[in-house]
């Protein structure tokens, strides 16, 4: 690399450092960084501290031990919700994804296992940071009621541990942070645990670019489409997102000043309901919460069971939408005490303020006639 070019990287690297979230540190001596010292402001030294931060990101990423050093210090940082109705509901979904994941990826018993816990953050959120660690918000679990829900967004975070989004995330911007401090001439042992501390937790919520966020979301949906959850889960916990917090659209200086690496959630719930209305044979479809088969419309369900109006119909769609994977669509409709029924799949059980059981299974088997 030429002088003007590392020069260039390094002034760069300083503003980056600037803006950067704070530091935290790992303990050096768990670490395995006690060893590294003199960190100097010599360019010269760049490659040689790039390549201890990278048998760092290895060793954490990659061995028993790290994957146990971050586990540990995140939980430290996060705080430990023990509440055994959330950890006997965390260790069950994923049981259940886990199994979905070896499908997948028949290769991954070889992997590194994960290890996850629930934080005790209020807010709705998850993430998987490098060497398999995962954490999942009690605001995740107090805001999504149902367990589909919540496996949905385990599913994504599964997704991004699968494909080792993390590990990649933190490898693109380590040079800025590291071109900083070597510019700065302020750099030592401790600082280096910083840099990788630091980035670790951050790419855990940040995977780096949108491209990863849509593949977790298309890994979750193949997930949860192999075990026995709603797969209009996916699309309805992006509704619920749209309800807590709005849209996220960004426009304007918001993507100057505060980008996102994740696609607002209107346009990932779409996405989800077209991955539905391609699972089910494009048979089913769902529009401003008016659920059709073939074309016709069949229900608009009401709010009910802390679901929104949008967000049941997103699980009425996912139920539809397996039962013409399955073969389902092939049978009568009927009603059963008080359930909509295709076969051998629920649809919908309707509440005060919908169809009844019998009017809409009349309804769906007169669509299916028509559509013959």
């Amino acid at each position: 690399m030429k002088f003007n070019k590392l020069k260039k990287r390094v002034i760069a690297g300083v503003i980056s450092a600037a803006v950067a979230v704070s530091a935290f540190s790992v303990p050096a001596e768990a670490a395995g960084l006690g060893d590294i010292l003199g960190i100097g402001a010599s360019i010269a030294s760049y490659a040689a501290q790039r390549e201890q931060v990278d048998k760092q990101l290895k060793f954490m990423n990659t061995t028993p031990e790290g994957q146990e050093q971050l586990f540990e210090y995140f939980k430290q940082q996060r705080g430990v919700n023990d509440n055994p109705v959330y950890t006997q509901k965390m260790d069950r979904i994923m049981n259940n994804l886990l199994t979905a994941v070896n499908e997948v990826d028949p290769d991954n018993e070889n992997k590194l296992p994960y290890r996850y816990f629930v934080t005790q953050d209020m807010s709705v959120n998850a993430a998987c940071a490098m060497g398999h660690v995962m954490m999942v918000n009690t605001g995740t679990f107090d805001h999504l009621p149902t367990e589909d829900e919540v496996a949905a967004v385990v599913g994504h975070e599964l997704g991004h541990g699968q494909k080792n989004h993390a590990i990649k995330g933190i490898k693109s911007q380590i040079n800025n942070q590291l071109l900083a401090r070597v510019g700065s001439a302020a750099m030592g042992s401790t600082a280096l645990a910083n840099i990788v501390g630091n980035l670790a937790l951050v790419q855990a919520n940040s995977h780096g670019d949108k491209g990863k966020e849509w593949e977790a979301d298309k890994l979750s949906f193949e997930y949860i489409t192999r075990t026995n959850y709603n797969p209009g889960a996916c699309a309805a916990v992006m509704q619920r997102f749209i309800e807590l917090y709005g849209a996220q659209k960004q426009s304007g200086t918001d993507l100057i000043f505060n980008p996102s690496d994740h696609p607002n959630s209107e346009a990932r719930r779409d996405k989800y309901l077209k991955l539905l209305h391609e699972y089910s044979g494009k048979k089913v479809s769902m529009k401003d919460g008016e659920v059709k088969v073939d074309g016709k419309k069949f229900v608009t369900p009401v709010a009910a069971g802390g679901l929104s109006q949008m967000a049941r119909s997103c699980f009425v769609l996912g139920n539809l939408a397996s039962a013409y994977k399955h073969g389902q669509g092939k049978e009568e409709a009927y009603a059963k005490n008080g359930t909509v029924m295709l076969g051998n799949q629920p649809i919908l059980t309707p509440v005060a303020g919908d169809e009844t059981a019998e009017v809409l299974a009349a309804r769906l088997n007169e669509i299916r006639k028509i559509a013959k």
